[in-house]
């Protein structure tokens, strides 16, 4: 980055503040300029990272070293550190590349669909790439993908009577539920593959033995849905809520109703 007169970099950014962003940060804006060492150029952050994807995907985020993604491209571990400087800065860009989402067009103006879209899209990611969730969460979004989908989602909430403050939390809120089924949902597609029986998953399996063991006098509450098949699953066919985390979502979305019918009064 090259400064100007007044000490910030061009195009009006201001050095020292992006200076405190983390290296992988740095990339994923653009704002290192890319290495030119190597053989050929035949490197790039981009290959370099759509390699560690490949590898997380097939075996899971432990594979995952600076020497096994330089090995799967034929190249020397020295080789990947001239573009990408840490694993964590690998990681932080393995994160944003599987964020880049394709959210519908705005079209209907249906601000209930679009907020389905955007949790359905988040817990796909988890489902796609098991590993994704296996990355902790230690900031606010800050890269260019992840934040294309933050401001998707606040385009939802574009024509609502509501304060900065109060999207952000409606959008925490969708994200952290979108997190949850898309975890849960990445545990049981992986359970199957390892050939799990989707009835052990589902509580099928166990029906039969939790009806002689959970007891009223010690689960009075419980109880009646153990013994109905509520609770292992056994009526879900004949059930007229739906899935329950269709279910789930839908009273989120209640709730956000309600929210906005209080204000508007």
């Amino acid at each position: 980055m090259e400064r100007t007169r007044n000490g910030n970099v061009g195009d009006g950014l201001d050095e020292e503040a992006l200076q405190k962003l983390p290296n992988g940060a740095k990339l994923g804006w653009g704002l290192v300029k890319p290495s030119t060492r190597g053989p050929k150029g035949e490197l790039s952050v981009k290959k370099i990272v759509d390699a560690a994807v490949a590898l997380a995907d097939r075996d899971g985020l432990a594979a995952v070293s600076m020497n096994r993604v330089a090995s799967s491209l034929g190249f020397t571990t020295m080789s990947l550190y001239r573009y990408i400087a840490s694993k964590d800065d690998l990681l932080m860009l393995m994160y944003d590349s599987v964020s880049e989402l394709e959210l519908p067009e705005r079209k209907s103006g249906d601000w209930r669909a679009e907020m389905r879209e955007y949790v359905w899209a988040c817990v796909e990611v988890f489902v796609k790439h098991p590993w994704f969730g296996d990355i902790p969460v230690t900031s606010i979004p800050i890269m260019p993908n992840t934040l294309k989908i933050v401001d998707w989602m606040l385009g939802t909430m574009r024509s609502f009577p509501l304060n900065e403050h109060e999207k952000m939390s409606i959008l925490l809120l969708l994200s952290s539920y979108s997190r949850s089924v898309g975890l849960i949902n990445r545990d049981f597609g992986q359970a199957l593959k390892a050939g799990a029986n989707p009835d052990t998953f589902n509580g099928l399996e166990y029906s039969a033995a939790l009806k002689q063991l959970v007891k009223p006098d010690n689960f009075p509450h419980l109880y009646p849905m153990v013994m109905s098949g509520t609770y292992a699953g056994e009526n879900e066919q004949t059930s007229t809520v739906g899935n329950d985390f269709d279910f789930g979502l839908e009273r989120i979305l209640d709730g956000v109703q309600h929210y906005l019918d209080t204000r508007k009064g």
